[in-house]
């Protein structure tokens, strides 16, 4: 890998332009100082042109072994196709020396995700995970209570990613086979379990309930799951497709303060609508009416949500880069933990009891 000098950008070369590759990582990747989108690899026609529109200083690609058979003409990968691509791909480039970045979940295994941390620590080469709701602005918010200690000793935290979508939707995400990694907690709850690690620290039990619900549907669209961490702090974590009345997107509770924050971060609409970080507008900037509230019964005030920030992924990535040393934005082994996770989550649903981790 060439390292990155003053006078050049790293140059990225991105695996996958569908959703997570067009609408996240090409405009991240764009409008990061220091990255330049210099690859995309795409053979669909239409995605081309749209990425010719969008970025027409970025080369189309045929396959990811077009780009792993020049390492030195890029300095970074970014994995944004099908998640049971994630692994070979994420080998691939390592092994030819490419610093990676994989979108969530790392995965389909602990077992794989660690293969791959191995490697990446064998070879010297950095290898990250794309875990950008750490920068959403409500849990930034609860982060900052948290960790400040506004809320006292948190005793229970519940997170929720739901929607209401009764009919299922065509693409990998909705296919029955174990090796498409489908289905809503290996996607949101990635998220979500990533969230509660993050706060709260390693997790002793796990129970959970995982369902398929909607007519038509053969991967799991309802999950409950249900943490109990080494601090003694309780996650409760839910993601569904069946929810036609959505719950608080965040309630963290402790034994002087809660949090309750409901509606979603903005940057996803604002990415998907085609808005770009670095605008005139304020990136991140949350709705007054879905600020938090904070306190207690009796006490409590409307806390005005911390910006989202999901530049400050790459910005991660760029600087990780540039100085020897420097950690990237998210651990790898932070997404073998939570696999873990998962994985108990299954055997939990499977067998209907309470699995020991670690």
């Amino acid at each position: 890998m060439n390292p990155l000098t003053a006078s050049r950008p790293l140059r990225v070369g991105l695996i996958g332009y569908g959703l997570a590759g067009s609408a996240f990582h090409a405009p991240l990747i764009a409008t990061t100082a220091g990255l330049r989108l210099d690859a995309v690899v795409t053979a669909n026609p239409e995605r081309r042109a749209q990425l010719g529109q969008e970025h027409p200083g970025a080369r189309a690609v045929d396959t990811p072994e077009q780009l792993f058979a020049d390492p030195d003409a890029l300095d970074l990968v970014v994995i944004a196709s099908p998640n049971r691509t994630h692994a070979p791909l994420a080998r691939a480039a390592l092994r030819a020396g490419l610093a990676t970045v994989v979108d969530k979940p790392l995965a389909g295994t602990a077992a794989e995700a660690l293969e791959l941390c191995r490697l990446a620590e064998e070879r010297g080469v950095l290898l990250s995970v794309f875990q950008n709701r750490r920068w959403d602005g409500d849990f930034l918010t609860a982060s900052r209570l948290v960790r400040g200690g506004a809320l006292g000793r948190v005793h229970r935290f519940e997170s929720r990613f739901e929607r209401f979508r009764p009919k299922p939707k065509a693409g990998w995400r909705e296919l029955a086979d174990p090796a498409e990694v489908g289905g809503t907690l290996y996607d949101l709850g990635s998220h979500l379990v990533d969230q509660a690690l993050t706060l709260f620290g390693p997790v002793e039990t796990v129970y959970a309930e995982i369902d398929v619900r909607r007519d038509g549907a053969v991967v799991d669209d309802d999950a409950f799951v249900a943490l109990t961490h080494a601090s003694g702090t309780r996650s409760h974590l839910w993601t569904s497709a069946i929810t036609p009345l959505i719950g608080p997107r965040l309630r963290v509770l402790g034994d002087t303060a809660g949090y309750v924050k409901h509606g979603m971060d903005p940057q996803e609409a604002e990415l998907r609508a085609g808005r770009r970080p670095g605008g005139a507008q304020r990136w991140g900037a949350d709705l007054p009416e879905h600020y938090g509230t904070l306190g207690s019964d009796g006490s409590a005030i409307t806390l005005p949500t911390d910006p989202g920030d999901y530049p400050a992924f790459y910005a991660g990535i760029a600087a990780a880069l540039a100085v020897p040393g420097t950690p990237p934005p998210v651990d790898p082994r932070d997404a073998v933990a939570t696999l873990t996770v998962l994985e108990a989550a299954r055997t939990s649903a499977a067998t209907g009891s309470t699995v020991r981790v670690g």
